[in-house]
């Protein structure tokens, strides 16, 4: 089990919570539970409806899009965190490489810690914009 101290800095790798203060990524990470995901454990079925996020806190995972490899993520990599704003289906299949450590962050008690932490609602939306002007690069140029 990682320390507190090395989970809030897994934390703050994270794009979504990388402006946060550590009063606030400590509500993030009371809203999570630590897990742990042995190699080859699917995480996330593309297709599949989500209702929660991860955040890599040890080890490697593969993330797949139509059986296609799109990344590779590690420690303070975040997977499935459009189940954080929906319940769409899920984009991508990720499995892990090797035996992960895992924070879960269930959509329910996330959004309760954004309305409790109301700096999360603009860093989310920054995060969200991002992501968008990335797309629209790689489809437009």
């Amino acid at each position: 089990m990682a320390t507190k101290r090395e989970s809030l800095e897994h934390l703050r790798r994270v794009p979504l919570f990388s402006n946060c203060s550590n009063k606030d990524l400590e509500r993030v990470l009371k809203a999570g539970d630590e897990i742990s995901a042995a190699a080859g454990q699917v995480l996330i079925d593309q297709g599949q409806m989500g209702r929660e996020a991860f955040v890599l806190l040890a080890g490697t995972a593969t993330v797949r899009r139509n059986g296609k490899k799109v990344a590779t993520m590690g420690p303070g990599g975040i997977l499935g965190e459009l189940a954080l704003f929906d319940h769409g289906p899920r984009t991508a299949t990720v499995v892990c490489d090797t035996e992960c450590r895992l924070l879960v962050i269930p959509q329910r008690e996330f959004l309760a810690t954004v309305e409790a932490v109301p700096a999360l609602n603009r860093k989310m939306l920054e995060y969200l914009a991002g992501r968008i002007r990335d797309f629209d690069r790689q489809y437009y140029g």
